[in-house]
């Protein structure tokens, strides 16, 4: 009955105020943590052996970023063409016909089943394999050629193995955020008169961006540490390439690992807030609201996003349906 009176919004007569119980466990774990930190901190500032002048010596170096630009390029690229393949892949996934959906299934299976290094290896070959690329009737006469290394350079063959293969995982996660859709949706939509393809783009879609977003933001973050295995193909322009071949030349590894390092910190960083917005903005109209009336009091600065006010809204939700069924 003793301590501060918490305000959630439910008039309950006799209500009991009980003092929450004392828990040093979250406390003591901390301290730990924080010192465990701090040792960590300090042994890193103090080893002579991770050579900082070397690393803020190299860290804006003009190779580093030519390579910063090429890992973003690439990734970007790839994740586009991954996009708009696993969107494809996903609807003929759910298509009523059994060759649409037979091609997607062997695609994904085939493109999750193998390496991404061997795939990569296999696009940087890809001319030795295919010396000619053809136009012209299946099985007849051509009427146009070229060579194909005139047409599958370095960075093209980089962009194809890496957005085929993400185009296999991103597919599914497309299709679950397809399948997380209300059906009644779509009947409605049909019901207006709209054909298939609209219901897809206008009604569907928009409403699986929610389920999308939070595993595609993970998949561009691990695209962009990918790119750090286009050495396959070869292609010698990305960020990991070009601090090893700094290290290589300077003989200090370690130093050149750290500049890599950062920088890839940096941009996922980066790339964490973007996704964070993207989830906000997709999220909206997802969020607890109470069923009638205005917020429970107190929660001004508080958005319905924040645990607190959404464990109340919860709570007055709980309580007026109990009302109702009653």
């Amino acid at each position: 009955m003793f301590g501060r009176k918490k305000d959630d919004g439910l008039d309950i007569p006799g209500r009991i105020h009980a003092r929450p119980v004392r828990k040093p466990g979250p406390i003591v774990a901390a301290v730990i943590v924080a010192i465990f930190v701090a040792m960590l901190a300090h042994g890193m500032v103090t080893n002579p052996n991770f050579d900082w002048p070397t690393v803020w010596k190299y860290l804006f170096n003009e190779h580093v970023l030519e390579g910063i630009k090429w890992t973003l390029l690439l990734t970007v690229y790839a994740m586009v063409l991954a996009t708009a393949l696993a969107i494809v892949l996903a609807v003929m996934r759910k298509s009523a016909n059994p060759v649409l959906r037979w091609v997607s299934w062997f695609f994904i299976w085939f493109f999750r089943g193998t390496p991404v290094y061997t795939q990569l290896v296999f696009w940087g070959l890809f001319a030795v394999l295919v010396p000619k690329l053809a136009l012209g009737i299946p099985f007849g006469p051509e009427f146009f050629s070229i060579n194909t290394q005139d047409v599958l350079n370095a960075t093209l063959a980089t962009v194809l193995g890496l957005g085929l293969n993400e185009a296999a995982y991103l597919s599914e996660i497309v299709r679950a955020g397809i399948e997380a859709v209300d059906p009644g949706q779509s009947e409605a939509a049909q019901a207006l008169g709209m054909p298939r393809s609209m219901i897809m783009r206008r009604v569907i879609l928009p409403q699986a961006m929610r389920i999308i977003v939070p595993p595609t933001g993970n998949e561009t973050i691990g695209m962009l540490k990918t790119t750090s295995l286009a050495l396959a193909v070869p292609f010698t322009l990305e960020l990991q390439f070009a601090t090893n071949a700094i290290a290589n030349r300077i003989y200090k590894t370690i130093p050149l690992l750290i500049v890599a390092c950062i920088w890839y910190l940096l941009i996922t960083s980066v790339l964490m807030v973007i996704q964070a917005r993207l989830e906000k903005h997709y999220g909206k109209g997802f969020d607890s609201r109470p069923l009638v009336g205005k917020r429970p009091s107190g929660d001004k600065g508080h958005t319905s996003a924040d645990p607190e006010t959404k464990q109340k809204v919860d709570k007055v939700n709980q309580v007026m349906m109990a009302g109702l069924n009653a």
